[in-house]
């Protein structure tokens, strides 16, 4: 689709337990403010895969998306849209059990289900899943946040910053629930690869306070480290998460 806004592969690490605010201490360490300029549309996939609460680790935990919500406003974005699409459950179902939705409303943003269309069609470089339909949001995206716990998984070994981005955006109404229809999970991950290289990164933020272990993505023991990650290469990024 374009580049993403910073090349360098920058990575930092934050450490909740001796930080005022995680989510501003590692977004300026690797200097997000030069990416989120005034006026842009900025995009958060937030992970919200199924209707198990954050304490579990399965999804992002409602306090921090408000704290990232809050970050992003400082630099006066035209939009912000926090954008989910589940596959263990309903995404409206998870938004509105977990207490997404009055994030959503008390921060006065706006919310796409990724389940659902419009559409357009994007091609991948993946031989069983060619090209795919995703919502319109991609095309009008400036700045483009990836946001999950870190979680290990049982198919794709890891579920990190690209991974969260792979499969929230395959809309549920055509790879089925949970996205297995079309061939995703016959070739995972190089379909997470081909995913990463089409859909551009530009921040991404990685949880460890609400992290999982063993069967993931919503089936494992949660885990807190206290660490949050952030970084401007997706690939770097989630490099550091895995190891950790």
């Amino acid at each position: 689709m374009r580049k993403r806004k910073i090349q360098e592969p920058v990575v930092a690490i934050v450490d909740a337990a001796k930080s005022g605010n995680c989510i501003d201490d590692v977004l300026n360490m690797i200097g997000a403010p030069a990416i989120l300029k005034e006026g842009a549309c900025v995009v958060i996939t937030a992970n919200m895969v199924d209707n198990k609460p954050a304490s579990t680790g399965t999804v992002v935990h409602p306090d921090l998306l408000r704290k990232l919500i809050r970050y992003v406003k400082q630099y006066k974005p035209s939009r912000i849209v926090v954008a989910a699409g589940s596959g263990g459950a309903p995404t409206q179902q998870v938004f509105e059990e977990i207490g997404f939705n009055r994030v959503i409303q008390e921060e006065g943003t706006e919310f796409v289900d990724l389940n659902f269309g419009p559409y357009t069609e994007i091609k991948l470089n993946h031989d069983v899943v060619p090209s795919t339909k995703i919502n319109k949001l991609c095309e009008k995206m400036d700045v483009h946040i990836s946001f999950t716990p870190i979680k290990m998984h049982k198919e794709a070994t890891v579920s990190l910053g690209i991974k969260n981005v792979a499969l929230s955006w395959p809309p549920a109404e055509i790879h089925g629930m949970p996205k297995k229809k079309l061939g995703i999970h016959e070739s995972l991950h190089n379909f997470i690869a081909a995913m990463g290289e089409a859909i551009p990164i530009d921040i991404t933020v990685l949880s460890g306070m609400n992290g999982m272990i063993w069967t993931g993505p919503s089936d494992g023991k949660a885990v807190s480290s206290n660490l949050i990650v952030a970084g401007t290469d997706p690939v770097a990024t989630d490099a550091v998460a895995a190891r950790m």
